[in-house]
């Protein structure tokens, strides 16, 4: 199927060739038959893309900080290749889609196969969309007319917030699409509506609805208009659907409202605010955030939980639903507001017009009518095929996200690796790996790579909490696996990788714990390894805060950024230590530190030869701290691993400093699995390790919980393969 994306760090906008999604739970998959451009946001998008890095550096002042923050920690080219990578990706374009349902997924009621929907989809012949940013197109409103409801919500939630009433006095500043919807909507609602735009031509189509208008670029003063049209009384409400980084705009707003009255930001303005005007007058203002209620909500979006209609009444869908019923009432109109109309596979001539054309609005793209493109699979130039002797096996990515493109097929490229497919459920950012990093194939569906005999290991990479099927399934299927850490995040999961590795031995499985393959681990081991005491470890890591709801915090999706990330640093203080941990006791902070609390933690662990262990894992540290330092005392000597840039002895006369470019040990762990599979050979680190770490990082969590110490099961200690 074709889908438009941006290519961010070029501007350029490619029709690209990519796999038809692959559905998910709580989702739809659709076949598009019209998608909207929206001249506001996307032209935003593609403006940013198209400009240069100095004009990107300008539009975006905090990622210039934190790249710079970024250099001081981890160094100046380690930086530059995530910056540019990341640069480099395609953005897929759109969010205004109308089309039919080919598939129900799981989980997802009141959709059949065969309904009209509009969703919040991009411009893709085949689209998976969340149930819950979704709505039925009803009798009467046709797929054009559809294609607004996505804006139209926008339009409305803001008004929404206005919270208007019959007979009052607005005004709409701004007659973009939003804004001559917004308008329609406002009179809707009983209230006198002045439109005020730059552009003569759009305040001439507001017109067309019915309402005043003022044109500042024809003489006219906005404040003067508002004042008139309201009979000196002042706006009751002001929506500001403009696109201007002035100030002067939030400023007249205030001038036009009365006393106490609303202002609702829609689009994206300077916000230098007045207070003399705003204390004053006790205005209001707020800042409209998308179509409603749910919108950027994971449980909403992503796992269709839909908030009770008795406690939210306008949540997307239903924004969505009042939209579309609006249109099918006939109090919006939207057949005025197209300017153009192309196929989707002129997107880039449409995308032209609408960036050099002032004039233009509403840009329709239209799709083929034709059967449903179904095929998950697209295969590249070369096909798959093996380039190297049998007993070196073709790999395939599983996940397509930023650990999989900045990591792992940069270190499997280096290793010398075939890369027979990248999988990932959207397609689009496998497409781009794939074309980036030579890989054979393309698909939205394991099944398809687990099924391919000429492919003999997977590489998983995707969320948590699909690890441990997906590990289960690639072992059934015969293949070699890594696993990005966590092997799995709760107890049900670990128990099934525990069967399918009892019923399959011989495939080769390595989790991610690439800490104890980085070259400074490598030689504090070896430096250890002739000790005659028990040693103290001490691990730190700066971890950085991330927001509550990101999805490694989910503990559904993510397991907790303990399970998720500290697992590293618990395998880690095994592998120095070389012996089983026998006892695990963990704090966390205390509800007065608010929020969530498993991310400040300290993990402290009891080896069998008495070592001890302590991590100290939190995420309330500055980003100009180093993100991590690991320090070993050991019968009157030390070692520290500064953020893996820097190794120091003390107490070690014949050991030199040892200096770096930052290395955690991706590539040299990956070049050392690949091997194993040519060579064969014991696991790079045995299962019996691999299912103590993770037991080990359960057991932290819970005692973290329930202050409590908990001993681990003695198990049979099996010494790791050579270090590479």
């Amino acid at each position: 199927m074709k889908q438009v994306l941006q290519h961010l760090r070029t501007g350029r906008i490619e029709l690209a060739d990519v796999p038809c999604p692959l559905v998910r739970p709580g989702h739809l998959l659709v076949q598009t038959t019209r998608s909207l451009i929206s001249p506001g946001t996307e032209r935003s998008l593609v403006e940013f893309s198209q400009a240069g890095f100095l004009g990107k550096a300008r539009a975006q002042p905090e990622k210039v900080r934190q790249v710079l923050e970024k250099i001081r920690t981890d160094g100046l080219f380690p930086t530059l290749e995530v910056v540019f990578s990341r640069l480099d990706e395609p953005m897929p374009l759109g969010y205004c889609n109308v089309g039919r349902v080919v598939e129900v997924g799981p989980e997802v009621h009141g959709f059949d196969v065969g309904d009209r929907v509009v969703s919040n989809g991009p411009h893709a012949e085949m689209v998976c969309v969340p149930a819950t940013l979704a709505a039925r197109i009803p009798h009467g409103v046709d797929d054009e007319a559809a294609a607004f409801t996505v804006l139209g919500a926008v339009a409305l939630h803001g008004i929404r917030l206005a919270s208007p009433t019959f007979g009052e006095d607005f005004a709409v500043i701004g007659l973009g699409l939003i804004g001559q919807v917004a308008a329609q909507l406002l009179r809707g609602h009983g209230c006198h509506v002045l439109g005020i735009d730059l552009n003569a031509n759009r305040c001439r189509l507001a017109e067309r609805f019915g309402g005043s208008t003022c044109c500042p670029a024809d003489g006219g003063d906005p404040v003067h208009a508002a004042q008139s049209a309201s009979q000196g009384r002042g706006a009751d409400g002001v929506i500001i659907a403009a696109s201007n980084e002035s100030d002067e705009i939030i400023r007249q707003a205030a001038q036009m409202c009365r006393k106490r009255g609303r202002i609702v930001l829609v689009g994206v303005v300077g916000l230098s605010l007045r207070r003399a005007e705003f204390y004053a007058k006790e205005l209001s203002f707020q800042v409209s955030c998308s179509y409603g209620p749910g919108r950027y909500d994971t449980g909403y979006e992503q796992k269709a939980r839909d908030y009770p209609l008795a406690y939210v009444r306008w949540t997307v869908a239903r924004n969505f639903e009042a939209v579309l019923g609006a249109m099918a009432g006939g109090s919006v109109e939207v057949a005025p507001l197209i300017s153009l109309r192309r196929h989707h596979a002129d997107a880039a001539a449409a995308y032209d017009a609408v960036l050099h054309d002032p004039a233009a609005l509403g840009a329709i793209l239209r799709y083929p009518d034709v059967p449903p493109p179904d095929s998950r699979v697209i295969h590249l130039a070369p096909s798959i095929r093996s380039h190297h002797p049998p007993a070196r096996a073709t790999v395939a990515v599983v996940g397509a996200g930023n650990f999989a493109r900045l990591v792992l097929l940069p270190a499997l490229r280096a290793a010398g690796a075939e890369v027979g497919a990248v999988v990932s459920a959207g397609g689009a950012s496998a497409r781009h790996a794939a074309d980036k990093f030579g890989a054979s194939a393309v698909c939205t569906d394991l099944r398809d790579v687990l099924a391919n005999d000429e492919i003999g290991a997977v590489f998983i990479a995707t969320p948590h909490s699909a690890h441990a099927g997906q590990v289960v399934e690639a072992l059934q299927a015969g293949k070699h696996v890594f696993v990005e850490k966590p092997l799995a995040i709760d107890q049900a999961g670990l128990e099934q990788v525990r069967q399918a590795r009892a019923a399959h031995p011989h495939p080769q499985l390595l989790v991610g714990f690439n800490r104890r393959f980085a070259p400074h681990a490598v030689k504090v081991g070896q430096l250890l390894a002739g000790r005659c005491q028990p040693v103290a470890t001490v691990v730190t890591v700066n971890a950085g805060a991330i927001a509550a709801d990101h999805w490694t915090q989910d503990p559904e999706v993510g397991g907790g950024r303990i399970l998720g990330e500290a697992c590293h640093f618990i395998d880690l203080l095994m592998f120095l230590i070389g012996h089983p941990i026998t006892s695990v006791s963990a704090m966390m902070f205390g509800p007065a530190a608010g929020g969530v609390r498993e991310d400040q933690m300290t993990v402290s662990l009891a080896f069998a030869d008495g070592s001890i262990g302590t991590v100290h894992y939190l995420a309330n540290g500055p980003k100009e701290f180093p993100k991590e330092r690991v320090e070993v005392f050991s019968e009157g000597r030390a070692l520290v691993i500064d953020n893996w840039r820097r190794l120091r002895a003390y107490g070690w006369p014949s050991v030199p400093a040892m200096r770096l470019r930052q290395d955690k040990g991706h590539r040299a762990e990956v070049a050392a699995f690949l091997d194993r599979l040519a060579k064969g050979g014991d696991p790079l680190i045995p299962f019996n390790q691999l299912d103590a770490v993770t037991c080990a990082t359960f057991a932290a969590v819970r005692s973290a919980r329930e202050g409590v110490t908990i001993r681990l099961a003695p198990s049979t200690p099996e010494a790791s393969a050579p270090a590479p």
